[in-house]
């Protein structure tokens, strides 16, 4: 049996901690991810060691971790990172009013990382080009089916290795409601995790992502802001973010071309403003009908 560890960290500024480690969360009944009644974060993963689960619970800047199971230790030894201890936000120079005023609001944001690339990856694939809320269901769905309970918190479920996400047979797959392209990229991605856990830095993790078939560069992105925590890494080809950085910086929609003129002054920390001005509440005004959640699965 294993037990529990726990650690105490201490960060040089105040924690926000649901701001920092909520973009790890997919969807407000996600398997993986909860917040307990008493604001406790906890996170299930499954690491090197096996799975782990992760509980956090921050006042100011005072951090208490605790983990548990095969992974538990390993996990812990990464609350800093998770919690944006290799960040640097200090040469961000806002060049406009909403980000000045989005940085003296979120004064404890940081990009943290997880190291686990796979776990990020899969959750990205699966909200291609769909609404997000059909990415979170099929997620869910998987998780629930094939991931194993948490260590500590059997409510909660490990995502799977990528060896079992491999062998979901496509009958799961419609179930889940994730049609075959985004499923075969996923499969394919899996016989390849090995190799992409060990890419050194972003841009080189970034080239053998975008290598496999399916994945491109908002995929790409997407992974690599949660699980190295990059903070340039911004998501072209997103249906939202263009528009909300554009109503922000200068009062009016754009596209991903507009966005990345917008964001060219803040190069080094273009995700990092993007993350900003949502948590901000930047909102670019709806003047389409909200996709409809497609569910064409048979039971």
């Amino acid at each position: 049996m294993w037990g529990v560890s726990v650690r105490v960290w201490r960060a040089p500024w105040t924690v926000d901690l649901r701001r920092v480690v909520d973009v790890h969360r997919r969807g407000p009944h996600d398997p993986a991810f909860t917040v307990a009644p008493d604001g406790a974060v906890w996170r299930a993963s499954h690491t090197p060691d096996g799975p782990g689960t992760l509980r956090l619970r921050a006042r100011e800047a005072e951090v208490e971790a605790a983990g548990y199971g095969p992974g538990g230790g390993w996990l812990l030894e990464r609350v800093p990172a998770l919690l944006g201890e290799g960040d640097d936000p200090a040469g961000l120079e806002p060049h406009h009013p909403a980000v000045k005023e989005a940085v003296r609001r979120q004064p404890g944001l940081r990009i943290g990382r997880t190291g686990r690339v796979w776990e990020a990856l899969v959750p990205a694939v699966l909200e291609q080009k769909v609404v997000v809320e059909e990415a979170w269901r099929a997620w869910g769905y998987l998780l629930r089916r094939y991931g194993q309970p948490a260590p500590g918190a059997p409510d909660l479920r490990v995502p799977p290795p990528p060896g079992v996400w491999a062998r979901i047979p496509s009958w799961a797959w419609h179930r889940s409601g994730a049609e075959a392209v985004r499923a075969r990229t996923i499969m394919t991605a899996a016989r390849l995790a090995s190799r992409l856990e060990t890419a050194e830095t972003s841009a080189e993790l970034d080239r053998r992502l975008r290598s496999i078939p399916g994945i491109g560069v908002w995929t790409s992105a997407e992974t690599r802001q949660r699980a190295l925590g990059d903070a340039d890494a911004v998501s072209v080809g997103d249906y939202h973010v263009p528009g909300m950085v554009g109503q922000a910086l200068i009062g009016r929609k754009v596209d991903d071309a507009g966005m990345l003129e917008l964001l060219e002054p803040y190069a080094g920390h273009r995700y990092r403003v993007t993350r900003l001005l949502e948590a901000h509440g930047s909102r670019a005004p709806r003047r389409a009908p909200r996709l409809p959640i497609r569910d064409y699965r048979s039971f």
